[in-house]
């Protein structure tokens, strides 16, 4: 009995060898070159005002049409433009966007579009009235800046080389609303660069809704130090400058100003001081003439919300959000039909919750409650008094969409595992749901408000497929607690032929900062597979998010107050000892890599981690908060003239002389983010410790180091690098 049990454990053993000696190995050509392992999202996804149908682009022999779609059939019933009302007398309109007026009439479409930075970027404009079939050109002094309807439709605003322009469309007229902007000096109508990293903003002005009056940001960053970058490839290289506001140094002098298009009159209605250092959003209310905008002090553990009055001429602090660390600011506030109360999310109780609040700014109910995070709010629908929002409730590894009543009634509207992100149509009647989880690409399906499935969108199920063909290993969560107390949550991803009883080497992925999770139960797209071709290589990937990020409530994310790079340090290292611990772990060969804040966080381990590294890759790192900018870095350490040491303890520059284990050092020469400023001086203070390393730097790429075949060479360089250290098979 005993022989007949191994003989059919050893059959079993050679026949799933066998499976796995069938199937295939990925290569970095497969993940980076080639799209056929891409995961597919819906895009074009355009939900109309009825909120019964919605438009998408379709591409035939004839050209490019727009057709409108119902919900629930998922069948076009009207084409909305025709191929031939492209066309103009010269060429034909290709757009890469496109968006309808507030009445549907017309149609808004961006071409030949250019980024500037993360959200900006200039394109040409062009208006097609849908009635007469007219097509015209608004941008016709040059290519322009968010380009926006007035509310009537009659109207379309935008920016042109830093000043503020709107179009009449009934005569085509171009009327002039500022006449000073200048190109590192003056900015009206936009934000500058600090602003649309690390406020999430990039457009400055804004229709009232009567639309009577314009608001818009002025910013004046004249006394703000310049940035230069070198773009090689001419005989002469090509210097860029830019504003870039160190921490500690001068940001902006940012107004708020109030443009009438009755009176052609521009009112300066708030303006940074020494107690407001920045105005991070303005809104209007449903309320004619009152303007709601937001300000912060430049610790950013006060933020007001105000509203102004055009009319009166006066102003009343609506909302006080205090407390001792610090307050991230969201676009989550939203005025309710009326103009009689407003919806806000606050982590005054310790976790990120939504209430409800009368015009005067006194709290009407707290909607949600718990010990959890509201992660993103979607709407309230006044009809049926439901709130749709996402939440971490499930787990910190989760994201789920909820809707819940004034009565504190809840529904979960997504129970399947994994990430869930909801894009709702007008009316909140409908909801197109993107989901993925552990090593499963992203599936969208459409669903009603109660969370029940209409149809699938995209299951990409072809890619599903592919991957079915690839000797893939297994993916599951790991967790401990910390000396602390601190409960740290992590992945792991193991070689097919996994063996518990057998040590492996383990390469420590880690991001660490503020903001961003790599521990959620999601599918990672390419990193995910590069991760699973190491695997194969005979690698056991890991990765554990640390304290200072979100999903688990204000203590957690705000305990780095003073000291980043401290508390995530502390816990890091206590993920070695953890993966020490265990059998499957080779305690010599472990390794650890990140970008940007894991750029940073790998730089503080291989240094200060006393030589428990055997080798590190850190992309793009900051190695110093000297030298990053001022929003983001104060939010967390205060000024350098405040809090010295929580800049300098924690800088990897300081401990250059500590490096042990093999370092690739890796940038790209025109990094706009996290300048090549960090690796540079990094690397002086390396050679003059007589460290070795490895550095590569990528000539004319940014923070994201693409194009050109650049991710693919940085991904062998990485891989190459890790297998001659880690002697990985």
């Amino acid at each position: 009995m005993k022989t007949i049990k191994l003989f059919t454990l050893c059959l079993l053993t050679l026949t799933a060898q066998s499976v796995l000696a069938q199937k295939k190995t990925l290569k970095n050509e497969d993940i980076w070159s080639s799209r056929k392992l891409f995961a597919k999202t819906v895009g074009g996804f355009n939900a109309m005002n009825d909120g019964e149908h919605y438009s998408q682009e379709e591409t035939g022999e004839k050209g490019v049409s727009i057709l409108m779609y119902t919900f629930k059939t998922g069948s076009a019933n009207d084409t909305l433009v025709k191929p031939s009302m492209l066309i103009r007398a010269n060429d034909t309109l290709t757009f890469d966007s496109y968006t309808f007026s507030p009445d549907e009439k017309k149609i808004l479409f961006s071409s030949e579009s250019e980024m500037i930075y993360r959200h900006s970027s200039r394109d040409h404009y062009d208006v097609l009235d849908l009635k007469s079939g007219s097509l015209k050109r608004i941008t016709g002094g040059g290519k322009a800046m968010y380009a926006t309807f007035s509310p009537d439709a009659g109207k379309i605003a935008f920016v042109r080389e830093n000043n503020l322009y709107f179009v009449d469309l009934a005569t085509n007229k171009e009327f002039t609303v500022t006449t000073d902007g200048k190109k590192n000096s003056i900015i009206n109508g936009a934000v500058d660069w600090v602003y649309e990293e690390e406020f999430s903003m990039d457009i400055g002005f804004a229709w009232s809704a009567d639309g009577k009056h314009l608001a818009f940001y002025r910013f004046d960053e004249s006394a703000v130090k310049e940035f230069n970058l070198t773009n090689y490839g001419g005989l002469y290289p090509k210097e860029e400058n830019y504003k870039y506001p160190k921490a500690g140094e001068e940001n902006a002098k940012v107004e708020i100003r109030v443009y009438s298009l009755e009176t052609g009159n521009t009112r300066t209605i708030a303006s940074t001081d020494n107690e407001w250092e920045y105005l991070p959003r303005i809104k209007w209310t449903p309320l004619p003439g009152i303007l709601g905008f937001q300000r912060s002090n430049r610790n950013q553990n006060i933020l007001e919300l105000v509203h102004y009055d055009v009319t009166k001429n006066n102003q009343q602090v609506i909302v006080h959000e205090e407390n001792t660390s610090f307050i991230e600011v969201t676009d989550d506030l939203t005025y309710l039909k009326g103009g009689k109360q407003f919806i806000w999310t606050s982590t005054r109780k310790g976790f990120n919750h939504i209430y409800r609040y009368s015009m005067d700014g006194k709290i009407a109910v707290q909607i949600t409650n718990g010990a959890y995070d509201v992660t993103r709010f979607y709407g309230y629908d006044e009809k049926s008094d439901l709130y749709y929002y996402q939440s971490a409730e499930q787990s910190p590894l989760e994201r789920h969409v909820y809707s819940i009543n004034g009565k504190g009634k809840k529904n979960l509207l997504t129970p399947t595992p994994g990430i869930h992100n909801a894009e709702f149509s007008a009316g909140l009647r409908y909801f197109a749901d993107t989901h993925s989880s552990f090593g499963t690409p992203f599936a969208c399906s459409l669903h009603d408000r109660t969370g029940k499935k209409i149809r699938t969108l995209e299951d990409n199920a072809a890619l599903r497929e592919q991957l079915a063909s690839f000797a893939l290993g297994a993916i599951d969560t790991l967790s401990f607690l910390t000396t602390d107390g601190v409960r740290l949550y992590g992945w792991r991803i193991v070689p097919p032929n996994f063996d518990p009883s057998k040590s492996y080497p383990v390469l420590m992925h880690v991001y660490g900062g503020p903001g961003v999770q790599t521990v959620t139960n999601d599918w990672d797209g390419p990193n995910y597979l590069w991760h699973q071709m190491l695997a194969q290589k005979g690698i056991i990937v890991v990765s554990f998010d640390n304290r200072g990020t979100p999903g688990r409530g204000l203590e957690f994310a705000n305990c780095i107050h003073g000291d980043m790079g401290g508390p995530e340090l502390r816990d890091q290292l206590e993920v070695v000892q953890f993966l020490k611990s265990k059998k499957w772990t080779d305690p010599n060969r472990i390794a650890v890599w990140g970008w940007s804040f894991g750029g940073y966080m790998t730089s503080l381990l291989m240094t200060r981690g006393d030589g428990v590294f055997k080798a590190g890759i850190a992309v793009a790192p900051v190695t110093t908060w000297r030298y990053y900018d001022s929003i983001y870095t104060e939010r967390y350490l205060k000024t350098p003239q405040e809090n010295p040491k929580g800049y300098d303890d924690n800088s990897p520059i300081r401990y250059a002389k500590d490096l042990k284990g093999a370092f690739l050092l890796v940038h790209g020469s025109t990094d706009d983010n996290v300048h090549m400023q960090n690796t540079m001086d990094f690397t002086t203070e390396l050679v003059k410790a007589n460290r070795s390393f490895e550095q590569f730097i990528y000539p004319n790429k940014n923070h994201g180091i693409s194009g050109g075949g650049a991710r693919l060479h940085l991904y062998s360089k990485m891989t190459d690098f890790l297998m001659e250290n880690l002697n990985g098979k």
